[in-house]
């Protein structure tokens, strides 16, 4: 069994006492209306689950043929609904165009304004409208030789034909990869080449902030890379399509490169779903590993799209009249569940906003808000910090009085975080979904359901239907109440990931080879007297930066790229704005003279490898670095370094006992 080297146990230091149930008018209109009711629905979940499973993707879901059996579970692998088949872009576009919701706006989308005082560009499709393009663009993927199990790696700003792309994808079979378009030339490559896609759909650039990102160019880049042994890492790739955005002169291969607009007018709107088995691959999705290779984490048809269906109805509470916005970006995970798959399957209307919060002004969110009567705001704690941050006069220049949901995603919420939420944004009539789950899980695992659950500030509260969480000890052993451990998840359910793209021996080894009989989300929990969970953050070296998931490994990694380092340990510590900040511990060549010249140079080597999310927030340069007799760097140490805590836990493995005091001295 493998362990992490990190103590899973902790006190539980957070005493948060304050309880606010649901608004009695909300609970009365709410698809689940008292904690009584969700409690039935959750013991039939866990104590039947086929049976429950069953009834849920027989009333949400269209199949073009029944399954034959609910769920095969052979540890670690699970099937669902098997022998079935239907379609995804199917269940979120062709069924709703025969009801009264084919003329309902089913993506707003809001550009980026080009300056202060100049409106941002929108578009508004409705499902027959997204229906039309979305089958377009397909028939181009098919001009273009893309068949059923083809890879398309999608590297878009948030435009519309983000979501049309990955609806187009779906509609033929074709397996997806979203890059989210913060990430380098170096990031799409290995993407690429993991995957083996054959296919890119790219724009000619993204608006950031007034700027413009390069995208095309990135891409370009990204085609001509080599591994060390000279390989072209992208050799798989035979076209590029280009959305025209920016306008901005970008270098077109012959033979390779195509524009978008010329490519849809070359073929018509006809294009029947395919259908799909229920667990042909959907998506891949890669995520930040605790070693420098990012995890190409695997999401299948059926049990995803039902999973992502059920937790948007009633988590976010859906109605037919909601303008429902959620912040993130497709590159994510949450833009695929909750931007995109789980939203239109339930044929609500989905906002997609392409820009950052403050330009340009930092209102932007606010502005949205009332320009489109939101009412369901769906975003991360780290946005929310932010806003704190600017003040209130800004929320306060505008009617917030649509919104009746709030969300979070992506990183436990502080207390004043979410009070400040609840007052300024909510103007405490709303009650606040604080939701936790992950990229691997493929929907939310943990959230408030909010006609039913009493909120308490900071935690996600209880399990979502057929969610068996547990906190453990290093052996797997349940802890008492108020104790911190390990967040496994005991039962399989229909949205989690069925294995890592092409390496099944770490798909076991991470999930699966820590707790045996369990999922282990690399998270710690704690449960209090109520059952209510508590998220701490990771126990690995996963961190939570910004609501981004960032390995440190791949950070390290970048940084002994650099020619002037030997060697680099990369730790989070607490930050108020983000979560958590990156700190870099650097061991420089010899000769090398570091200094602040140097610290920047690698801040800046790190966003061009990676990306400027991963950009450490401090560099702090040292002789050496703690390490054990067998030359383990030991981070735990490093983190209290970092945070400028006292130096806690076994020392008696550190090798130099003399590099911990040099390096509590060293200079910010």
């Amino acid at each position: 069994m493998a362990t992490t080297n990190v103590p899973t146990s902790f006190d539980s230091i957070l005493n948060e006492e304050r309880v606010f149930p649901p608004p009695k008018g909300f609970s009365r209109l709410a698809q689940i209306k008292s904690l009584a009711q969700y409690r039935k629905l959750y013991r039939e979940s866990v104590q039947s689950p086929e049976k429950f499973w069953s009834r849920q993707a027989k009333a949400e879901l269209v199949w073009f043929k029944p399954w034959t059996r609910t769920l095969k579970w052979e540890e670690p692998y699970s099937k669902w609904f098997i022998g079935g088949q239907l379609n995804v872009s199917y269940n979120c576009l062709d069924r709703h165009l025969g009801t009264a919701r084919a003329n309902k706006a089913a993506l707003i989308w809001e550009g980026e304004p080009a300056a202060p005082g100049k409106p941002g560009e929108e578009r508004i499709l409705t499902y027959k409208q997204l229906h039309y393009e979305v089958c377009r663009f397909a028939n181009v993927l098919k001009r273009n030789g893309i068949k059923p199990g083809d890879r398309v790696l999608i590297y878009l700003p948030m435009v519309p034909e983000a979501a049309i792309s990955m609806l187009a994808c779906a509609r033929i079979g074709a397996v997806h990869s979203v890059v989210f378009g913060g990430f380098s030339a170096q990031s799409v490559a290995d993407r690429i080449q993991d995957s083996q896609a054959k296919l890119v759909i790219t724009a000619d650039g993204g608006f950031r902030r007034g700027a413009v990102v390069p995208l095309k160019q990135n891409v370009d880049d990204a085609l001509v890379l080599k591994d060390s042994h000279g390989e072209l890492l992208t050799k798989t790739i035979e076209k590029v399509i280009v959305l025209r955005r920016t306008n901005n002169e970008v270098q077109f291969q012959e033979g390779r490169d195509l524009w978008w607009h010329s490519e849809v007018e070359k073929v018509d709107a006809h294009c029947p779903a395919e259908k799909m088995d229920s667990e042909a691959p959907l998506f891949i999705l890669y995520t930040s590993g605790s070693t420098g290779k990012p995890k190409g984490i695997l999401h299948t048809t059926g049990g995803y799209l039902l999973y992502a269906k059920l937790t948007s109805k009633y988590v976010f509470d859906l109605r037919d009249e909601d303008v429902y916005w959620c912040t993130a970006d497709v590159g994510w995970v949450t833009g695929h569940s909750y931007v995109v798959y789980g939203p239109l399957a339930n044929g609500a209307t989905s906002l997609m906003y392409e820009g950052a919060p403050n330009f340009p002004e930092p209102d932007r969110f606010w502005r949205i808000v009332e320009k489109y009567g939101v009412t369901i705001l769906y975003t991360a704690p780290t946005a929310i910090r932010t806003f704190m941050k600017w003040g209130v006069e800004w929320p306060q220049k505008h009617d917030l009085s649509s919104l009746r949901l709030l969300g979070t995603v992506g990183e436990p919420i502080n207390p004043e975080a979410w009070m400040w939420y609840n007052e300024f944004i909510g103007g405490k009539r709303c009650p606040i979904v604080d939701t936790w789950w992950q990229t691997e899980t493929g929907g939310i695992l943990i959230s408030p359901l909010p006609g039913a659950t009493p909120t308490k500030p900071g935690s996600a509260t209880l399990p979502f239907f057929g969610i068996v969480p547990e906190v453990v000890d290093d052996y797997g052993r349940p802890v008492p109440r108020n104790s911190g451990g390990k967040l496994v998840i005991r039962k399989p359910w229909p949205g989690m990931l069925r294995g890592l793209w092409g390496d099944p021996q770490r798909y076991q080894q991470v999930y699966w080879g820590e707790v045996e009989g369990s999922y282990f989300t690399g998270d710690g929990s704690r449960q209090d007297k109520d059952g209510y969970f508590w998220i701490v953050g990771r126990i690995d070296d996963v961190l939570n930066v910004a609501g981004h998931r960032i390995g440190t490994a791949e950070v390290e990694s970048a940084l002994v790229s650099h020619q002037k380092v030997a060697e680099a340990a990369v730790v989070g510590r607490p930050d108020a704005m983000k979560g958590q900040a990156l700190v870099a511990f650097v061991t420089v060549k010899s000769g090398v003279h570091a200094d602040a010249a140097l610290r920047e140079e690698l801040r800046l080597h790190v966003a061009k490898e990676i990306g400027p999310v991963a950009k450490p927030d401090d560099i702090r340069f040292a002789e050496m670095l703690p390490k054990t007799r067998s030359g383990k760097i030991m981070r735990r140490l490093l983190k209290q370094i970092a945070s400028g805590t006292e130096i806690k836990g076994d020392t008696t493995t550190l090798e130099d006992l003399g590099v911990l005091a040099r390096l509590t001295q060293v200079e910010e």
